[in-house]
Order: structure tokens, then C-alpha cells, then sequence
């Protein structure tokens, strides 16, 4: 197959956002969707997406909010090749960095992230158990959905460490790993907010989405829980509303 036959251009947001992205291995879903509903900014915010793959978390944020200043963070240089395509595609302005996230301080800044330069940071990282999950044959599927026993403290740390005071980290995971998510945000961050999502009404939370402050110090909160399906499986209105992009999911009251 052709390399351009290996691309397909899928619509996300209801048609707001076009991407390119590879037809095999990882293809961006849901989760990015979520996680950049779930992530608040402001217009002139410095945003970075952690394992930006395609952009499709982080251009969803700058379409919802014009005027942040994104940084889409990929380890994978061909995919962060079809995320500067995808930004510039769609006529969003983004920085495209080829690193690794859990590379040290050093090569953080010589990109440009220096400590405490930043006000969110977003991040869907792998979250399959590698002892219950088979990794696919495909490297870049894999480490895309793959973790070890350091990944999520290892972003969690990368991104301690590039947010200012009061940043806001938000991110997306597993929801059976959540005690792993509690003891990443252990050191720095306060003024949790978690969301369960449900893929099905009456069945246990699949993911969870987590808001977290960097020196935050308010009580841990759990929102209540959002289902994407009833026991149909036909997708709620707000689910609808959500995928296309004409409703965000707040993790902090208004």
C-alpha cells in the first residue's frame, strides 16, 4: 500500500476538525475527544498536549478556545508530522515538538518548555496494564496503548514540572488504575476533580477523567458519573453533544 493509500481524512466535532491520520495502527477516538472536552483554558494560555499522536486532543481544545497557544507534544515524528498538517489544515496555530515526555528537565527546555512556563497541560497517556493487555505488533499502536509501571508517573512529573503555580493538569485513564492516578498526583497537585465515564448505563465506569492543581490544596472531589450509552447502547444527547463538539464537560464549577 501506498504511503498516501495508508492515510485516511476523518471528521471529528461534527465536521469542525478534519484530520489525517494512518488507517492502521493507533487511530485517534473518543478518549481525545473527552479528555479536551473535559480541559478548560483561556484565550493566551500556554497549552501542551502530551502524547499529542495526530493533534486531535489538543486542535479539539483550540477549536473550542481560540487563541491558546499549543504545543503538541509527540514522540513518534511521523505522527507529529501529520499533527503540524492537521494544525495547519485546519487553520489552527500550533508548535509541534518531536520529544519524548519522559525525557529529563534538559530536553524539555532546549524545546522550549522550561519549569513553570506553562498554564495546562492535557494528556491521554498509555494506560493497558501490560501484564493483562497483548501489545499489538504494530511499535507505534503499542506504545501508544502500552504503559510500564513508570509511564503515568513520569508524566505526571514532566508535567509538574513545566506548570506554573495554579496550572492545571488534565488527563484521562483507565478507571480500574485510578488508585494509580491518586498516587502520581500525590506529590505537587491538589484540588482533584474526577469524572467517571461509563460506556453503558448500569455498567461499572471505564475511564476517568481527573482535574488536578499544582499546589492545590481544596478537598478531592467525584462528580457525578458521565454515560455515553444507555442500556441500548444508542448514545446519550449529551454524549452526542460532547463528540460534536457543541458542549464541553466542566470538571470545576462555573
Amino acid at each position: 500500500m501506498s504511503e498516501a493509500a495508508n492515510i485516511t481524512e476523518d471528521a471529528f466535532l461534527g465536521g469542525q476538525l478534519r484530520l489525517r491520520q494512518k488507517r492502521s495502527g493507533h487511530r485517534a477516538g473518543h478518549d481525545a475527544i473527552l479528555l479536551a472536552a473535559a480541559t478548560e483554558a483561556r484565550a493566551e494560555d500556554r497549552v501542551v498536549d502530551f502524547g499529542a499522536g495526530i493533534g486531535t486532543a489538543g486542535l479539539a481544545l483550540a477549536r473550542r478556545i481560540p487563541g491558546v497557544r499549543l504545543s503538541l507534544v509527540e514522540i513518534d515524528p511521523e505522527l507529529a508530522a501529520l499533527a503540524r498538517d492537521n494544525a495547519a489544515a485546519n487553520a489552527i496555530v500550533a508548535e509541534t515538538i518531536v520529544l519524548d515526555v519522559a525525557a529529563d528537565a534538559q530536553a524539555f527546555a532546549a524545546n522550549g518548555l522550561t519549569p513553570d512556563s506553562v498554564d495546562v497541560v492535557l494528556m491521554n497517556p498509555p494506560f493497558n496494564d501490560p501484564a493483562r493487555h497483548r501489545g499489538s505488533p504494530d511499535q507505534a499502536r503499542h506504545t501508544a496503548h502500552v504503559a510500564t509501571e513508570e509511564t503515568l508517573h513520569a508524566w505526571v512529573h514532566a508535567a509538574r514540572r513545566i506548570l506554573r503555580s495554579n496550572g492545571v493538569l488534565t488527563l484521562i485513564w483507565r478507571a480500574d488504575g485510578i488508585a494509580d492516578v491518586l498516587a502520581a498526583l500525590s506529590r505537587g497537585f491538589g484540588s482533584l476533580s474526577i469524572l467517571p465515564v461509563h460506556g453503558e448505563a448500569g455498567r461499572p465506569a471505564i475511564r476517568v477523567l481527573v482535574r488536578a492543581v499544582k499546589g492545590g490544596r481544596a478537598p478531592t472531589r467525584l462528580l457525578p458519573g458521565l454515560i455515553l450509552s444507555d442500556e441500548s447502547r444508542v448514545p446519550k444527547s449529551q454524549t452526542t453533544e460532547i463528540l460534536e463538539g457543541r458542549a464541553a464537560l466542566p470538571l470545576v464549577e462555573p
